[in-house]
């Protein structure tokens, strides 16, 4: 998706290199855009198939009492 740069609100230094950093800025700000190259290649009938592995993430009833037993020695 193209973008139009507005570069109005930037203030860059004064004297002869203001337009400079503009060119600069200008090259900073267009290189930060995402490379969509390989988004025209992809064809959306050929998704690869991943697996989802789902992680247990909460603490056993073992180690939540251990801790409030420590918790209450303290």
């Amino acid at each position: 998706i193209p973008r139009k740069n507005d570069f109005s609100k930037i203030k860059t230094f004064s004297g002869k290199n203001k337009q400079t950093n503009k060119k600069t800025l200008r090259n900073i700000m267009m290189s930060d855009e995402p490379d969509l190259s390989e988004m025209e290649k992809f064809d959306r009938s050929k998704p690869k198939k991943t697996n989802t592995e789902e992680k247990d993430t909460l603490p056993s009833k073992e180690t939540t009492q251990q801790e409030k037993n420590g918790v209450q020695t303290l």
